[in-house]
């Protein structure tokens, strides 16, 4: 399976801080808004990737994660010219991802919880079709909001409705079968001229192709795509982090854990960061790896 990562648009909700900066870059407490869909890719042993964003924006990205080889990875690069849609991605990314599933995240969304390699890995076996990712919301009318059977199967998917049938909502986190490069293809524009990823899942939903797997309580779904929602998301991790004494989305940790690469490149990419609480982190984790040796 290969990952992308769509990471474009304009960030207008972010105005003016995104004038000058893609949101995707924005801090999220203690690391950059793109490590969190980065490192869950990662958890789900997916090594390639592709990070879609616009023409001005992707040397900055290039410039922070380089072609991934440091942590283990295949990173590639491609331009969205124009936020045409979510499904643009798939066409855009058509030639790379060649006859593999993929996986499909938001570059705004974040996602933490126990156990979350394994629901990710074991929602990738057998893949036929596509698996949505739902969360139970209290404000269900600002989301696309899915209706499931007994057995999870999509019944219905609402974008925004204004009055929702369910507080089910489908989170930026997609898992497609190789047919949705040929689903996205034959897509028309909605009338806001854009094409929309509800359609994508609908032609699932129609051939009985589409599952939903809820996130549970233990599950945190955070979407920065706004000022408070930034800060609430940036507070969650310190939070966590301090309580814990771990780095939520450290992906020299991860790429060390899942055996991308060893605790000599886990340290060096620490050393790096000499100065900040954040590459000390990661040079202590290496310590510890090579101490278990």
């Amino acid at each position: 399976m290969k990952g992308i990562i769509l990471a474009g648009g304009a960030g207008t909700r972010l105005h003016p801080v995104t004038l000058a900066v893609s949101k995707q870059l924005l801090p999220v407490y203690d690391k950059p808004m793109i490590y969190y869909p980065l490192s869950v890719l990662m958890l789900a042993d997916i090594r390639d990737i592709m990070i879609i964003s616009t023409r001005e924006d992707q040397p900055l990205f290039q410039r922070l994660l380089g072609d991934g080889s440091e942590l283990g990875l295949r990173l590639e690069y491609a331009v969205q010219d124009q936020p045409n849609g979510l499904p643009e991605a798939f066409l855009i990314a058509s030639d790379w991802v060649g006859d593999d599933s993929m996986a499909l995240i938001l570059g705004d969304n974040i996602f933490y919880g126990p156990g979350l390699p394994g629901f990710l890995q074991e929602s990738q076996r057998g893949l036929d079709g596509c698996v949505l990712f739902g969360y139970h919301v209290s404000d269900p009318e600002r989301y696309g909001v899915g209706e499931v059977d007994e057995d999870g199967r999509l019944l219905s998917i609402e974008e925004k409705p204004q009055h929702p049938r369910t507080n089910r909502a489908i989170t930026g986190l997609y898992l497609f079968d190789n047919k949705v490069l040929d689903i996205a293809k034959n897509l028309v524009p909605s009338a806001r001229g854009e094409l929309e990823i509800t359609d994508v899942i609908r032609s699932y939903q129609a051939r009985g192709k589409a599952r939903v797997v809820d996130l549970g309580r233990g599950f945190a779904w955070l979407d920065t795509g706004t000022h408070d929602s930034l800060l609430d998301a940036g507070q969650y991790v310190q939070v966590l982090e301090r309580r814990q004494g771990v780095r939520i989305a450290c992906i020299e940790e991860i790429a060390l854990r899942r055996g991308f690469i060893d605790a000599d490149a886990c340290y060096r990419r620490g050393a790096a960061l000499p100065k900040s609480g954040y590459g000390e982190y990661v040079m202590e984790t290496a310590r510890k790896e090579r101490e278990t040796r």
